[in-house]
């Protein structure tokens, strides 16, 4: 079980700020040029995965990349080479591997067991291989799992010919995917276990709590705004849960893979995966700060009621406006601690990270304005 008490909120789900830092531009080393540290590494994951396979025979790891951004865990592509049956193969791969000296910790294998859970069904997730907590063979816990290549995350770049035209179909399939995965029962999936159980009438609490738990912590100067929109979501609970679902925590624009076609590939980043209320999904996706085009579609793709009515029918669920509207402000509040976060990482020099100073500033106001409309100060 994941330890959700409050005392615990930062060795939890407070890392899982980092896949909203991500950047998939790629990096060999320091001056783009390759050194011992990468060499090793390579020669360590290729002794591993032969570990793993008795059947192969001359392993080789090479194209190993970094790919920059995130705090929680180093993420890598390499490709593997070997000998099988007689027959030489290749596959490409990813490492997910834990940094010796983390900024803080997440749980690898709550991430690690939603991708393994939905692989394989209508919620398209990379395959996942191996998961191993002895830091000896990389020198600290990792997994692997299948690179998905040769198709698009960025959001700036679904603005542009040729994704531009494709997004009533991307967000079509973005909202229904999330449907699909709201509608699964997380004890069929496995997941109760993995991801700790949360009663229907406490889901809203226990999110509120935490993540103001983070503000509190983390808070460099004083925020009105969310002070203001924290003791609305006191004064006004919602209602219970109308079932438990698998929360994947951070479903936007950005966090999925999709082709020239406008096809979806996989929904990628559950760091901050855990059961919970299935409107807190719906309700992070349809966050304001989410209009890249700086207009009124959600996610940049599709007006709100459209995506909702989606949700909907994809899930089986009733998404109760009033239900709904506390989720999208609890959203804000949420959003608004991972700005606040980035921010308490850069200034204490946890992280120095440039990134993190966009990932603080830029969003903030828009954040607050978010806020105030929804609690009707904004017009």
């Amino acid at each position: 079980m994941i330890d959700r008490a409050r005392a615990s909120f930062k060795a939890n789900r407070f890392p899982a700020l980092a896949h909203l830092r991500k950047s998939r531009s790629t990096y060999r080393s320091t001056n783009g040029l390759r050194n011992d540290a990468m060499a090793s590494l390579e020669t360590s994951l290729a002794e591993y995965i032969g570990s793993k396979m008795p059947d192969i025979t001359v392993v080789r790891v090479d194209q190993l990349e970094q790919i920059s951004g995130g705090a929680s865990r180093q993420t890598y592509r390499f490709r593997v080479s070997y000998q099988h049956g007689g027959e030489h193969r290749e596959r490409r791969l990813i490492l997910r591997r834990d940094p010796t000296q983390s900024l803080i910790d997440t749980d690898r294998r709550t991430e690690f067991s939603a991708y393994k859970a939905f692989f394989g069904t209508d919620v398209p997730v990379p395959e996942v291989l191996w998961l191993e907590d002895d830091p000896r063979h990389l020198g600290s816990p990792f997994f692997i799992g299948a690179e998905m290549s040769g198709f698009e995350a960025s959001p700036a770049r679904m603005l542009l010919p040729p994704y531009a035209q494709h997004h009533q179909k991307l967000g079509e399939q973005k909202w229904s995917i999330l449907g699909a995965i709201s509608a699964k029962d997380p004890r069929n999936l496995g997941l109760v276990g993995p991801m700790e159980w949360v009663e229907p009438d406490q889901c809203w609490k226990r999110e509120l709590d935490y993540w103001e738990g983070v503000i509190n912590s983390d808070e460099l100067i004083p925020q009105p705004i969310v002070r203001a929109a924290i003791r609305w979501l006191r004064r006004n609970p919602p209602p219970p849960a109308q079932k438990i679902s698998v929360v994947h925590g951070d479903f936007r624009t950005g966090n999925f893979l999709f082709d020239e076609q406008g096809k979806i590939h996989g929904i990628l980043d559950w760091e901050m995966a855990h059961l919970g209320d299935p409107l807190e999904d719906l309700g992070w996706g349809l966050n304001r700060v989410w209009c890249w085009a700086q207009n009124d579609r959600r996610g940049g793709l599709l007006p709100r009621d459209e995506a909702i009515a989606i949700w909907r029918k994809a899930s089986g669920l009733k998404a109760d406006p009033d239900a709904l509207h506390w989720w999208e402000l609890f959203n804000c509040v949420k959003g608004q601690a991972i700005w606040i976060s980035s921010a308490h990482a850069w200034e204490t020099g946890e992280n120095k990270d440039p990134i993190l100073v966009v990932a603080s500033w830029t969003p903030m106001n828009s954040q607050d304005r978010a806020m105030l409309e929804l609690m009707g100060h904004l017009k």
